[in-house]
């Protein structure tokens, strides 16, 4: 019973010792929650602080944003009617290109129906030319023609000659005089494997490097020849610029260009248009030669006049002396006189004491005389 009653005592002891501690910690924990609620007052109010801030930022910024945004909607607007309107301009502006250019085409359309019209008259007439200017020979004559019209527009006729013949029994087209040299030309260039090239390809153009080649050997062999004081070059007429370009573009076989092959045999090859400049090259030198002959002869003149104007000279030197010998002479008996005089006045005055003697008459003649 005793037992019983001390482990009640000693529930009950611990019971109010729980209590106890239960009733220290709330009081703890009241102290901790009102820090707590003291803390989170203080926060409520920074936060409303904040808040206030942010609303008032909030509203600056709204203000800022519409005020933008009215500025942008105005722009937009003025931007939306400019482009109406430039759209506007641009589509009436098209559309008068649009009519104009219809007219143009119109306009166009019958040029071109003409140009047709007219092409079709020159291939006839082409045609007609060609059958006529068939033969080797007729194109022949047509280069020399040529030939002869440029040299005839471009230098004297005594600087050259048509048809020249060499004492080799050659004949070249035409040669240019420059001084004691030749200038030989030959215009006698293959036209026909011209002729073929648009037809038989590249077959052809081989043909063409082939003829072209060998004509340059042909007028080297003929025509440069220094015993009949030729110059070491010689001229290819090509009587075509457009027969003239497609040698100058094409190459033999090796790859060598056709101009070049013809340059490493001392064989220029010119068209109508280049040889005109290489003839006014040449004028201007024949026109340099006139000039140093003019020089030399009028040196030669120069110097005959030197010669004469050192006879006048000599002969002026002998007209000095014999005019100072007559000075002299002259002033010699123009003395003589002078006493003459005043003796003969002292004879007639009666006041001489002495008459002087004269001077012999073969005297005075001999003074006069040198």
């Amino acid at each position: 019973m005793s037992a019983l009653i001390i482990g009640l005592v000693l529930v009950a002891a611990a019971l109010l010792l729980w209590l106890l501690w239960q009733s220290a910690q709330r009081r703890r924990d009241d102290v901790d929650a009102r820090a707590r609620m003291e803390q989170l007052q203080r926060d409520l109010q920074t936060l409303a602080g904040h808040t206030q801030s942010f609303t008032q930022q909030f509203g600056v910024l709204g203000q800022t944003v519409a005020q933008r945004l009215e500025s942008v909607t105005q722009a937009l607007q003025k931007g939306v009617t400019d482009s109406a309107q430039i759209a506007a301009q641009a589509q009436s502006a098209m559309s008068g290109e649009l009519k104009n250019s219809r007219e143009m085409i119109g306009q166009v359309q019958k040029q071109l129906g003409e140009v047709q019209q007219a092409g079709r008259e020159m291939a006839l007439a082409t045609q007609t030319l060609q059958n006529v200017l068939g033969g080797a020979k007729t194109r022949g004559l047509l280069g020399e023609i040529t030939l002869e019209r440029l040299l005839a527009d471009a230098l004297p006729s005594a600087h050259y000659q048509m048809q020249f013949r060499f004492s080799t029994g050659e004949a070249a087209d035409a040669v240019i005089f420059l001084r004691d040299k030749l200038l030989p030309i030959d215009s006698k260039f293959p036209l026909d494997s011209y002729r073929r090239l648009g037809a038989e390809g590249d077959e052809a153009r081989k043909a063409f490097a082939v003829a072209v080649k060998g004509h340059a050997d042909a007028i080297a062999k003929k025509y440069i020849v220094p015993g009949e004081n030729t110059l070491d070059i010689a001229m290819m007429f090509v009587p075509s610029e457009s027969v003239y370009y497609e040698l100058l573009m094409s190459e033999d076989s090796k790859g060598q260009a056709l101009d070049a092959y013809c340059r490493d045999r001392n064989v220029i090859a010119v068209s109508p248009n280049t040889l005109y400049a290489h003839l006014q090259v040449i004028l201007m030198g024949l026109r340099g030669m006139q000039i140093e002959e003019n020089a030399k002869r009028l040196h030669a003149s120069l110097a005959g006049l030197e010669k004469q104007l050192s006879t006048i000279s000599e002969v002026y030197e002998k007209l000095g002396t014999h005019l100072k010998n007559a000075q002299q002479s002259y002033s010699e008996i123009d003395k003589r006189l002078e006493r003459t005089q005043t003796t003969l006045g002292q004879m007639l005055e009666g006041t001489a004491t002495e008459t002087p003697a004269l001077p012999a008459e073969s005297s005075v003649k001999r003074g006069a005389s040198s």
